[in-house]
């Protein structure tokens, strides 16, 4: 299982889950929960993940540090700005905001418990790389700074 470490993209990994998601909503009953609930819900989940992902990646592209996750030691410098002052991985959690969002759609309780699947995937296969690549590269204030600021919020 080590070697899926850093090697599936978190962009795969979110569209596989979330296709799983759907498949869970076609096997299980849904709740019963109005639509006009659902969409709206499920619409300000969605707009906050897109914006907590956007807001990352500009925070990280005016810092002209790396985005791309298989390559934390290419890192150029320590982002603590911004989103990154509530979160370690807003990009991560954005992408959770929308698979929430899409169990809300789906009004799905199995499909609600895979989003969960997904952080446990992220944390052991990506993140604790991750930190560890960090650690090494910046040192001491990256360590700082992982006290300081929670991992999803």
């Amino acid at each position: 299982m080590s070697r899926l470490k850093l090697k599936v993209p978190p962009d795969a990994v979110w569209l596989v889950v979330a296709a799983l998601m759907w498949l869970a909503s076609a096997i299980t009953p849904a709740l019963a929960i109005a639509t006009l609930l659902r969409i709206a819900v499920a619409g300000a989940l969605a707009a906050l993940g897109i914006a907590v992902i956007v807001a990352a990646r500009a925070t990280l592209s005016r810092a002209r540090t790396t985005w791309r996750p298989a390559e934390p030691g290419r890192a150029t410098s320590l982002v603590t700005g911004g989103v990154y002052r509530f979160s370690r991985n807003p990009i991560y959690l954005g992408m959770l905001l929308a698979l929430l969002a899409w169990a809300v759609v789906l009004a799905s309780p199995l499909a609600l418990a895979l989003s969960a699947a997904f952080v446990l995937y992220m944390d052991w296969f990506q993140i604790g790389p991750e930190e560890r690549a960090l650690s090494a590269v910046i040192g001491d204030q990256y360590r700082d700074y992982l006290g300081r600021v929670r991992r999803w919020l």
